[in-house]
């Protein structure tokens, strides 16, 4: 159901409040960059930092803007079943073609326990899941004998994995079989990931760099390896320097270099990147042309 580069949206923000007619622009440009997908409300959303209603109004402008020319799947994740099951009926209903689904964060549910969180949401909607797997920030893995079960629900269809172990590709594509979506959450492995059997990626960088991301996954699921290596050798400095500080400050920073409309403005607890930091970025978008 899902290829290639698919960004990771952030939200803007404008004194306090989320700015809808930046957000509107931003989906608007990747669009015309040749994104494959879009994902609103993810972790480079700024998700936790948003209301229900924000987080709700963002899906929605997004699936606006990006109208029937290229997918939506709706950050829809909570570490509470009922309040993500709410989320999935809200994003089917407003048109999203899936939701990405985090893990429980915080409660460190069981193998057991993250079935059954998988299980009540297939019953709850018929919205297709992309199960999220980002165990640097939930704790929680979800490992491959459970994705397994998991995946055998009708509505899993995919994961997006930033676990950062390669080897899971194989793991989850011999254990569930070829059909399944597997989507990176590493743009850095992002090479290795295509090349073991990954599909595409749900990409921060894509947000700075949605042309250049574009062309290296259609470069990969071509099979043309040589232009795929050039391009992330392009990229790799500017994956990389999008966290040398807390995410998502320096991929805002970069955004306001590259399109300076854009104003980088961070909610609490998060604050702007180091000065380290940005010289890390300012050097990456040099070595990748944008600036």
């Amino acid at each position: 159901m899902f290829r290639g580069s698919i960004p990771a949206l952030v939200t803007p923000f404008r004194d306090g409040r989320v700015d809808e007619a930046a957000f509107r622009a931003h989906v608007r440009w990747q669009v015309e960059q040749g994104s494959h997908a879009l994902v609103p409300c993810g972790t480079t959303g700024e998700v936790p930092t948003l209301s229900v209603d924000e987080q709700r109004r963002v899906s929605e402008l997004c699936l606006e803007e990006a109208g029937c020319r290229i997918p939506v799947i709706a950050g829809c994740g909570s570490n509470d079943t009922a309040s993500a099951a709410a989320h999935m009926r809200h994003a089917q209903a407003a048109g999203a073609a899936a939701a990405l689904v985090v893990l429980p964060y915080y409660n460190r549910p069981s193998q057991a326990g993250i079935v059954a969180h998988f299980e009540a949401l297939a019953a709850a909607s018929d919205l297709p899941m992309v199960v999220y797997n980002v165990p640097g920030r939930t704790v929680t893995d979800i490992l491959p004998e459970t994705l397994a079960r998991v995946a055998a629900l009708p509505t899993v269809v995919g994961i997006k994995d930033a676990s950062g172990l390669l080897g899971r590709v194989t793991e989850h594509r011999l254990g569930i079989g070829p059909d399944f979506v597997q989507l990176s959450g590493n743009d850095e492995t992002g090479l290795g990931y295509m090349a073991t059997g990954g599909r595409g990626c749900i990409s921060v960088t894509a947000n700075v760099a949605p042309r250049l991301c574009a062309d290296f996954y259609e470069a990969c699921l071509a099979g043309r390896w040589d232009e795929a290596r050039d391009l992330h050798d392009r990229l790799y400095p500017l994956h990389v320097a999008l966290f040398t500080d807390a995410s998502p400050g320096p991929v805002k920073y970069a955004l306001s270099r590259v399109r300076p409309a854009f104003h980088p403005e961070l909610r609490l607890p998060l604050v702007p990147p180091s000065e380290q930091s940005r010289r890390a970025v300012d050097v990456a978008l040099a070595h990748a042309g944008l600036v």
